[in-house]
């Protein structure tokens, strides 16, 4: 006969067998970017660790569109066991804004995990482009209304960048959203396109190899491996600041051991020395900080771009 008092001692030995069992399983990530842009370079860089931390396999997965949003609602829907996350940019705080229709909440479906990265946006052109500084680009644009200027999509950072810059200079820039940064990029380099406003990862190679020209970066103040460009606060819009991030989402049940368990397996993998130093390479600094930090970040980036919404009078929709 089983006793009730028996009964905890029982499930004891269940639960920690399905924990095994769920450890044994490989954690799938999805990327919410295109390959070869910002997202997917980071995490595929992050991936080897971060499975070395966890102990069990890690599986990177693209699911561009949407500025993202198809990525997150695949993980939205998710089961929440650890086991589907969701790795996105900045973008995450401005689809709200954004996407109509969808089928959850980007505010209350997810749970923060970690911040594996930061890092500013750089403003490129094609190299053949007549401004040689911002403010060339600034005067070429009030010349020819409708400089175009690609991005990684409709509400990233190099979006807003783009549209804070046309509103302070007085300027009109045409937007160009693309399915990634790495698409953008092609477009550049071929001249197709005016100027791009993405990642120094996605970027720093054509400026290397003269197929663009940098021109300025968007943090308030220089950093990363193209900290030799002045940035666009410096050179003649005093305030402006817009930095992106990359980061990693859990469905927003997922048990908090779990989050914990993540989110250290994410800051391990991001503070390994190989890995720092490659992510240094591409613009990106690590990031070390707790689950709840990176939650508090999500959420004041969500005020700032509601203020930069009502700023310009953009809309996003």
């Amino acid at each position: 006969m089983i006793t009730r008092r028996a009964l905890p001692l029982l499930t004891i030995p269940l639960i920690a067998q399905a924990q095994a069992q769920a450890q044994a399983r490989p954690v799938r990530v999805i990327v919410a970017f295109a390959p070869g842009g910002q997202s997917d370079t980071v995490m595929r860089l992050l991936q080897p660790k971060m499975a070395e931390a966890l102990g069990q396999p890690v599986v990177v997965e693209n699911r561009a569109g949407a500025g993202g949003a198809i990525a997150a609602a695949v993980v939205a829907g998710s089961a929440p066991d650890g086991l589907t996350l969701l790795f996105d940019s900045f973008g995450f705080v401005v689809q709200p804004l954004i996407q109509r229709g969808l089928s959850f909440d980007y505010e209350t479906a997810f749970a923060a995990v970690a911040q594996a990265t930061e890092l500013p946006y750089v403003l490129v052109t094609r190299s053949n482009f007549p401004g040689r500084d911002l403010a060339g680009y600034v005067a070429e644009a009030r010349a020819n209304p409708g400089v175009t200027f690609g991005s990684p999509g409709v509400g990233s950072t190099g979006h807003l960048a783009g549209v804070l810059l046309a509103h302070r200079a007085g300027v009109r820039l045409e937007h160009v959203p693309y399915r990634g940064g790495a698409d953008a990029a092609r477009d550049v380099a071929a001249g197709n396109l005016d100027s791009v406003i993405s990642t120094a990862n996605t970027l720093r190679p054509l400026v290397q190899d003269g197929r663009a020209r940098g021109i300025a970066l968007t943090s308030a103040t220089r950093r990363g491996s193209m900290a030799d460009l002045p940035t666009i606060a410096e050179s003649g819009f005093p305030g402006f600041d817009l930095t992106s991030w990359n980061g990693l989402f859990a469905p927003a049940a997922t048990p908090a051991a779990m989050i914990t368990r993540l989110s250290e397996a994410m800051r391990a993998a991001a503070q390994d020395p190989f890995v720092r130093e490659r992510l240094g390479v591409g613009g990106n600094e690590a990031v070390n900080e707790p689950a709840a930090a990176f939650a508090a970040r999500v959420a004041k980036d969500r005020q700032v771009v509601r203020q930069l919404v009502a700023e310009t009078g953009l809309r996003l929709e």
